[in-house]
């Protein structure tokens, strides 16, 4: 008797999907790294944004052309597994695995130190451990459930975004010049390259939806499609607030880079504007737990059901919610890490875990299209081998950038991987048992009762 795969339902519409991975996302992120972003570009924001969008770009464009081919949810750690092999795609789904769990510890974190400044009297732990708790319950309630909420946060931050613009466009003077932004020689293009290095941080998210894939109607055209939509919101989002700030605000000094885009939010909207800034942000940190507690999730059930995980745990499914019930609970356990855990530490962790699958993900479209399935017309050679290459190029180069902390804690994880692994295949080794194969019987001549004419 042959036994059903688990499969997750497929509910998710284009749209719902689209606002889950800008909720991950968290539009209002350009506000949180407005300080450093600033400080890292010299003021050329708009142009650190372009480049930032750029790089990015060839690597969304290459989760795109795997979330075709392999329209099944695990992301980066499937399509390095099919497309390469299975132990390499152990190890980056194991590297991904830092980014999607450290994640709702980073949104648990933030949650609440903001909500420790507001309310001085109330422990940050008390907000940590409730949030982890609200996280939790609307998971296992159901991933529908999950987007409808992040597609109402996601628009307040939104509707945030494009009042701060207001404000801006109504201090525009006449003698502004938008095509001066770009005649600007007295910053250094490696300076600019710097900060877009920190800036492709804040499109960190577009890749969480093709975890989702097997809960997404029409996955192959519907993951992809939401994938660029993702990418184009967030970069007007972006960029459109960027050009007017720098327009107005040619050379801008901070108390605190760490709290700049509060800064930034009051110098333009006076204090009424920043004290609204403060509970979007909290909503926006709220909705981006949620939105990572979903596909860290999923993650463990694909490595579950695919039983590099014990399948028996991490691959079950409520039989009413059609939810991995225990994966939620052991990510919502996990991000109590983040009562002991420092904001940068948690950062560092997420970076090399992303960086990494984006990394592989560029190779597996070139492992897939241009090797195996041997598609080689020059179109086909832009598309499957030139555009790839330049996306994790430009990813390999990210890598380099970050410090020997974050590559330092990202090796000792990939090593514990390894030896997960190795154990994992002894036991299982020792589990089967010697394989007995038949002693040969000689064969005796069959006697018959007549002979052949």
């Amino acid at each position: 008797m042959m036994t059903k795969e688990v499969q997750l339902r497929k509910s998710l519409s284009l749209y719902q999907v689209v606002y889950m991975g800008l909720a991950w996302m968290t539009p209002m992120i350009y506000f949180s790294i407005y300080g450093i972003a600033y400080e890292n570009a010299h003021g050329m924001l708009t142009q650190a944004y372009l480049l930032a969008f750029i790089a990015i770009f060839f690597t969304a464009y290459s989760y795109g052309v795997m979330s075709k081919s392999f329209p099944t949810s695990g992301s980066a750690y499937t399509y390095t597994k099919k497309s390469i092999h299975p132990y390499l795609g152990f190890l980056v789904g194991w590297a991904l695995l830092l980014d999607y769990f450290f994640s709702p510890i980073i949104a648990c974190l933030t949650f609440g130190i903001y909500l420790h400044a507001q309310f001085p009297s109330i422990p940050a732990y008390v907000w940590i451990i409730g949030l982890n708790i609200i996280l939790g319950i609307v998971n296992v309630i159901g991933i529908k459930f999950s987007a409808n909420i992040s597609k109402l946060f996601v628009w307040i931050q939104i509707l945030f975004i494009g009042v701060f613009c207001f404000f801006l466009f109504r201090n525009l003077t006449g003698d502004v010049h938008p095509m001066g932004l770009f005649l600007q020689t007295d910053v250094p293009f490696s300076t600019i390259l710097a900060g877009a290095s920190i800036i492709c941080f804040s499109f960190l998210g577009f890749d969480t939806v093709t975890t989702m894939s097997e809960e997404t109607v029409n996955s192959e055209k519907t993951i992809p499609r939401a994938i660029m939509i993702i990418i184009l919101t967030a970069s007007v989002l972006y960029l459109v607030p960027s050009v007017l700030t720098q327009l107005i605000y040619p050379h801008l000094t901070f108390v605190n880079v760490d709290s700049a885009g509060f800064e930034i939010v009051k110098l333009v909207g006076g204090a009424a504007l920043s004290s609204v800034f403060i509970t979007v942000l909290i909503l926006a940190i709220f909705t981006q737990g949620l939105s990572s507690v979903t596909s860290v999730s999923r993650l463990l059930f694909v490595m579950g059901r695919d039983t590099i995980l014990p399948k028996r745990v991490f691959a079950y499914l409520h039989p009413k919610f059609n939810t991995p019930v225990i994966n939620i609970v052991i990510v919502s356990c996990v991000s109590l890490l983040a009562l002991v855990i420092s904001l940068d530490n948690a950062v560092k962790f997420v970076n090399f875990g992303a960086l990494t699958a984006f990394f592989f993900v560029n190779i597996s479209v070139i492992a897939q299209k241009y090797i195996k399935e041997n598609q080689r017309s020059v179109k086909q050679t832009f598309l499957y081998l030139v555009l790839p290459l330049v996306g994790a190029g430009f990813i390999g180069y990210l890598l380099s950038l970050l410090d020997r902390d974050a590559l330092w804690m990202g090796g000792v994880w990939l090593v514990i991987g390894i030896v997960y692994h190795l154990i994992r295949k002894k036991v299982s080794s020792e589990s089967a048992g010697p394989v007995l194969t038949p002693r040969a019987i000689p064969s005796k001549p069959m006697r018959t009762s007549g002979s052949i004419k």
